[in-house]
């Protein structure tokens, strides 16, 4: 299998969400390369109801099964972030890298398991396996997750393998994650009649500096939890981020509203209600501005798993790479948290290093990292 040549067509294929694009033909392209691999494999069109009225959400479900044998689930999403300000969707190849968006996050840990089913496709399996590709993570995918359960069954005691973290060692836990669009009202009036009016902009500025405050409080928790040390950081930590502010029609016209987005991370000793309250209170501390909450959605910390299969995947990983670790990432999803309602277990293995600048310009992933996470696959299912 040519996991370089089948890395690039996935690449080019703009599957940017919002919208979602092209969902169907990115699907389409990774069926046949499953059935290839022995799965039974079968399209799912998710019902608008359970994507928040969005058409085209179109997932993958493939098995192998082996009755008797625990569950083995991989994950993947084939949705990328928007990308803007570099030919992201035309791939390339440059001395061990392959760029473009989605490299890393996470199209090249989809091929990396492709490749290693590929390596054991004649063997018997270990476990039960199946793999969900799914659609929307990087927009909110809870919902579309429940449905996609009665296509799973059984997913008691499963072990989900998350492929979209890191390489190098087992993710035990990830970050929770907050995400709030605060709208800021005014009254829009001539530049220069602006004592009539009240500009939205400038109020929204009176929010954010409160909540910088608060993020210098956050930014001092630390958890418990190891991370990696290529990282630059030793443990899990918090995060509050404003990373998009949105108001204002014309430079003459005073804003009759600002679009404030927060980002909140959690770590695993925290909690989405407590988080919330913080930032709640610390709005309303600001007199003099009204405001109102447009969007919101939330995905909480999970503690970190504990499992023979942790051990063994971190022994396999040494043995691969030469070293390895028991890690918290330093990233969200909402796969955790459904897996803790269906009483299974996450771990996680992929392609991502800090280094591979996902979700920014000229994102890449390392054809080694692919090659050995295939190899890693390989043993862990293989008999």
């Amino acid at each position: 299998m040519n996991y370089t040549d089948i890395l690039q067509q996935l690449i080019s294929i703009n599957t940017t969400v919002p919208p979602g694009f092209n969902y169907e033909k990115a699907i389409d392209l990774l069926q046949p390369l499953f059935e290839e691999c022995a799965f039974e494999t079968e399209k799912v069109v998710i019902p608008p109801e359970h994507t928040e009225g969005r058409e085209g959400r179109v997932n993958l479900i493939c098995h192998r099964h082996n009755p008797g044998k625990r569950r083995v689930i991989f994950y993947g999403h084939i949705d990328v972030v928007p990308a803007e300000g570099w030919d992201a969707f035309s791939p390339r190849l440059e001395n061990g890298k392959i760029f473009g968006r989605g490299a890393a996050d996470m199209k090249g840990g989809i091929v990396g398991l492709l490749y290693g089913l590929d390596l054991i496709r004649g063997q018997s399996l270990k476990y039960d396996v199946s793999v969900m590709m799914t659609t929307d993570e990087e927009n909110g995918q809870t919902s579309q997750l429940r449905y996609l359960k009665g296509y799973l069954e059984p997913v008691f005691n499963a072990c989900f393998f998350n492929l979209d973290t890191n390489f190098g060692y087992v993710t035990i836990t990830n970050l929770g994650a907050l995400k709030m669009d605060i709208k800021v009202k005014g009254k829009s009036v001539h530049s220069a009649l602006s004592h009539l009016g009240e500009n939205a902009v400038e109020k929204a500025s009176l929010l954010v500096n409160a909540l910088m405050g608060l993020k210098a409080k956050v930014s001092e928790r630390i958890s418990a939890i190891p991370v990696d040390p290529e990282t630059g950081i030793t443990r899990m930590v918090p995060r509050l981020n404003i990373n998009k502010i949105n108001g204002g029609l014309k430079s003459n016209i005073v804003p009759d509203e600002c679009l404030i987005s927060i980002d909140r991370r959690l770590i695993p000793e925290e909690n989405v209600t407590d988080a919330r309250k913080e930032i709640l209170e610390t709005l309303s501390s600001v007199p003099g501005v009204a405001w109102e909450i447009e969007d919101e959605f939330s995905v909480p910390p999970i503690p970190p798993v504990e499992d023979p299969m942790i051990d063994e995947l971190d022994i396999i990983i040494k043995e691969v790479t030469g070293k390895s670790g028991k890690y918290g990432m330093m990233g969200s999803g909402g796969l955790p948290q459904m897996v803790a309602e269906w009483e299974g277990i996450t771990l996680g293995l992929g392609v991502i290093r800090p280094e591979c600048n996902i979700h920014g310009k000229d994102e890449f992933v390392y054809q080694r990292d692919i090659e050995d996470l295939g190899k890693i696959i390989a043993r862990f299912l293989g008999n």
